[in-house]
């Protein structure tokens, strides 16, 4: 059976991203977390629509 959620630590695991990336992906509301007592959750699905909905890179000049 897979989490749905996952603690911040897991999050920037997760995902990749620093910290800071995510609690300003909060900030703005890219990213929503739950509070559970004193632990941020956040669903994995999330970050994952999260990440999808990024620019894509594009190489060259």
């Amino acid at each position: 059976m897979t989490k749905a959620y996952g603690t911040l630590a897991e999050a920037i695991q997760f995902s990749g991203m620093s910290r800071t990336s995510i609690y300003d992906a909060l900030k703005r509301g890219d990213l929503t977390a739950r509070k559970a007592g004193r632990r941020t959750l956040i669903t994995f699905a999330d970050i994952e629509a999260y990440l999808a909905s990024l620019p894509q890179y594009k190489g060259g000049a």
